[in-house]
Parts: structure tokens; C-alpha cells; sequence
């Protein structure tokens, strides 16, 4: 599968055309939205008017306005990007969650009841990350961490990639965790289970070329050209192939 591209930037190019039937890209498609360039660009639509009921009440339980924020401008953008690919308002875009792989419960992937279109959502610091492809689709980003926090998480990897971040010189660890981390929680979130399902169980690798698992394709987003100079995140997405799914 060819590489994904940059991820094209919410408020900064227009909204994505109208789907007729089914998904016509080929590929998966990302965005990025900036959740400081959102708080400070003029408010079109009302949060209030356009988030669901509980949509609203979630964003009213977090303690720390950032909190808010981010989940407001998460929501906000993914109504706006489903509401394009769907031509609907964003107001009108409907919810709903697939039955969790693990227990059966309403928890899984989120999706769009009677339509095809497959999409997921992440977020990490300032970068919300949008992922839409037309089979299933998880999406991660993250910011990378301190060489102290990798030691302490990569213990939840799985024994080849410990022993890869083991051999590598300590300075180069918290990129090849970052590659790690974020394929997997990808993956995890595509598969719909997300961390309820053992990290270590599942290798994706740590290097350059992200490792498929069964029927799911992983690969790296590239984000040098969509994130200010001097940004450290990674991202990574999980593309379930139905010709490979058994």
C-alpha cells in the first residue's frame, strides 16, 4: 500500500467532498487539527447547537478547561469532516458504537449507523488526528516522551520490541517507542478492543517499517510538514485489508 501523505489540515483546506456510495480513494485519508489554532480562529457554528447530548455532558465533566478544550474541538472537527464526507450538516451526523470484539458490549469502534465510511480519531497535546478509509480503521498520535517514561512503559511491549529499544542507544528510544506505541494503539483501536487488549500480546516493531498483524496493515503518518518546527509527535494508522480477513 502506498505510504500515506501529510494529513491535510482542518480549518486550513476545505472540507472533503461528498462520498457517493462507496469509499473512492483507495487509500485511507488523515487529517490534523491544531486545538490552539481552533480556540483562536473565530467560532462559526455554537459547540452547544452542534454536539449531541452526550457529547455536551462529557465535555462538561472535565475538571481542567484544556480538557474541555481538546474534546470540544476533537468533536467539533470530526462533525465537521463527517458531515462533508456524508453532505450533512455537522448537527446531524449520528453516532453510534459497534459491539466491543472482547465482551459484546456497546464500546467498540465508533461509526456512522447505514453508511460504509469507516473512520477513527486521536489525540495527544495540541494535534487531534483524523483517520477515514473505507474499511476499518484505527488511528493514533502521540507526543514522544522522555527517556525516563520509556523505560518505565516499554516493559508493556512485547518481548521482540523490548529487546529492539534494549539494543538501541538511549537517545534514539524515545522515537522508536513512539513508532512502537502508536502503531500498536492503532491497531488496538482499528481491531476496536483499544488497551483492554494486552499491548504485549500484539508485535508491530519498533523500526523504520511498521510490522502487519494478520489482515491489518500499519503505517507510519508522516507529520514533519503538518506540525511546527521543533514538534516532537508520531503518528500511525491500521488499515484492516478484507481480502486478507478470515
Amino acid at each position: 500500500m502506498t505510504p500515506p501523505r501529510a494529513p491535510r489540515i482542518v480549518g486550513s483546506e476545505p472540507l472533503p467532498a461528498a462520498l457517493s456510495g462507496t469509499w473512492p480513494h483507495g487509500g485511507p485519508e488523515t487529517w490534523l487539527l491544531s486545538v490552539s489554532a481552533y480556540a483562536s480562529a473565530p467560532e462559526t457554528d455554537d459547540p452547544d447547537k452542534v454536539l449531541d447530548a452526550e457529547e455536551r455532558e462529557r465535555a462538561g465533566k472535565f475538571l481542567r478547561e484544556e480538557d474541555r478544550l481538546r474534546y470540544t474541538a476533537a468533536h467539533m472537527g470530526l462533525r465537521r469532516l463527517l458531515g462533508g464526507y456524508l453532505d450533512l450538516e455537522p448537527a446531524a451526523v449520528p453516532f453510534t458504537r459497534e459491539a466491543c470484539p472482547g465482551c459484546g458490549g456497546p464500546h467498540g469502534r465508533p461509526a456512522v449507523p447505514g453508511h460504509p465510511l469507516h473512520f477513527n480519531m486521536s489525540h495527544a497535546g495540541d494535534l487531534v488526528l483524523f483517520a477515514f478509509a473505507g474499511s476499518p480503521v484505527g488511528a493514533d498520535v502521540e507526543k514522544l516522551q522522555p527517556a525516563s517514561v520509556v523505560e518505565t512503559v516499554a516493559g508493556s511491549l512485547h518481548p521482540s520490541e523490548r529487546a529492539e529499544l534494549d539494543a538501541l542507544a538511549p537517545g534514539d528510544r524515545p522515537a522508536a517507542f513512539a513508532r512502537c506505541w502508536t502503531r500498536k494503539e492503532a491497531y488496538l483501536k482499528g481491531i476496536g478492543t483499544g488497551l483492554s487488549q494486552d499491548p504485549s500480546v500484539s508485535y508491530v516493531g519498533t523500526g523504520p517499517e511498521p510490522v502487519p498483524v494478520g489482515p491489518w496493515t500499519l503505517l507510519d503518518v508522516p507529520l514533519a510538514d503538518a506540525v511546527p518546527p521543533g514538534s516532537a509527535y508520531a503518528a500511525a494508522l491500521a488499515l484492516l485489508d478484507p481480502g486478507r480477513a478470515g
